[in-house]
């Protein structure tokens, strides 16, 4: 999703033509200096440009970022994986889901807890990047506040 958000603020079609062709050809993202170099575009510099232009986007990114570290741990049955997970990703994801979805209530969730949740967030995120699509396919543009 940051990627889609970075692209639509990019004014010029070319270049976001470029990327989203470098992005199919499996290369890292790279973009003009002002003094004519080329640098790596990070993930960073896409969280902070997104984070200015939809402010809930690094919200999203941090909650991503944390909850796929579960997919580390298996042995679901036994263990409850979020317990396992750094005491800030586990923040991270708490404070996405109250603040977004409600809930949890608990600050060490069951997995099962957890679970409930998840149909919906990945609901509204499919579809806020749905509409970043359509945006992005009609060659509109998302301004920096």
């Amino acid at each position: 999703m940051i990627r889609v958000i970075y692209l639509l603020s990019l004014r010029n079609l070319d270049e976001r033509v470029r990327l989203i062709e470098s992005t199919l050809a499996g290369n890292k993202w790279r973009i003009q200096t002002s003094n004519g170099k080329y640098r790596e575009v990070t993930d960073k510099d896409m969280v902070v440009l997104a984070q200015q232009l939809q402010y809930w986007t690094q919200s999203v990114y941090k909650f991503g970022c944390g909850f796929i570290h579960l997919s580390n741990y298996h042995n679901y049955s036994c263990e409850n994986p979020f317990d396992r997970l750094a005491s800030s990703e586990q923040q991270d994801i708490l404070r996405h889901m109250r603040y977004y979805h409600g809930g949890p209530e608990t600050d060490k969730p069951s997995l099962i807890e957890l679970a409930n949740y998840i149909p919906a967030i990945f609901e509204k995120i499919s579809s806020n990047l749905e509409c970043y699509l359509k945006e992005l396919e009609n060659n509109e543009f998302i301004e920096i506040k």
